[in-house]
């Protein structure tokens, strides 16, 4: 297994490059629906080919997510998950075997609560490879990047359609790893067609960037990872994915997981 961490995400890239395909990385809530969830549909979701795994770190107000996400914080919190619990269940992933690069996703108010630096100290120690934080904006994210940087994790930065082109040149002079383009204006939450303003979008952010795009929100079925793959090197799939783990009897929950993502790559 790769040990320097950032190198797994650019390794992730050019494999995906190489073989012509789109990576598919699905978002699971740590702690969601039960505390053993992530480390039981882990070692699945890499079966049925995701590219990476983001971790959802559970927050008592996340903005940025639709119902579905919502939801699952709230359980994963009820349940009594911490930043810490997030951190032992990547741990658990790599003793398990994951190779896959580990993003944890979170809000910035527990990670500060937590210590900057002791959490990009501990990421780096349990085998995490990124961190995207969707309510800090990149003027004050020098703290938390600079943290990560020291441990060789790197910092995802979120861009919207909304983005200005200053905004997304600011973001393409700090980002590292990939940058996470956001598909459409709102909350996270699955759509029945993606954004048309989407490859407009993407053309302008590639004029800033020669970093991998990562198009998330609203992806649930292969005709959307299709799409997308047309325009960025991967998509992230989170409110479908929850929401199928969420209604799924939890004896069937890792054939379910690898299932969906072998449907959703068209394998």
């Amino acid at each position: 297994m790769e040990t320097k961490t950032g190198s797994r995400i650019a390794a992730t890239f050019a494999r995906l490059r190489e073989a012509g395909e789109t990576g598919v990385c699905p978002y699971v809530t740590v702690g969601f629906p039960e505390l053993d969830t992530v480390g039981r549909v882990g070692p699945a979701l890499v079966a049925g080919g995701a590219a990476m795994i983001e971790l959802g770190i559970p927050f008592s107000d996340p903005l940025a997510d639709g119902a579905t996400v919502q939801h699952s914080s709230h359980v994963a919190l009820t349940n009594g998950v911490t930043v810490a619990t997030c951190l032992d269940a990547a741990r658990d992933l790599r003793h398990k075997g994951v190779d896959v690069p580990l993003i944890f996703m979170g809000y910035f108010n527990p990670l500060l609560s937590y210590g900057l630096e002791r959490f990009a100290a501990a990421c780096a120690e349990v085998g995490a490879d990124g961190v995207i934080v969707p309510d800090l904006p990149p003027d004050e994210s020098g703290d938390l990047r600079e943290a990560l940087q020291r441990h060789g994790l790197d910092l995802i930065f979120m861009l919207a359609p909304t983005s200005t082109d200053a905004q997304i040149a600011a973001v393409a002079r700090q980002a590292s790893g990939f940058i996470y383009c956001v598909s459409l204006t709102g909350v996270t939450g699955a759509r029945d067609r993606l954004s048309q303003q989407l490859p407009g979008f993407i053309a302008r952010v590639r004029r800033h960037t020669d970093l991998p795009l990562v198009v998330g929100f609203g992806i649930s079925t292969p005709e959307h990872v299709k799409e997308a793959g047309k325009l960025a090197e991967a998509v992230a799939v989170g409110s479908a994915v929850v929401k199928r783990l969420g209604e799924t009897p939890r004896e069937r929950q890792p054939d379910e997981m690898e299932a969906f993502i072998r449907y959703l790559r068209g394998a």
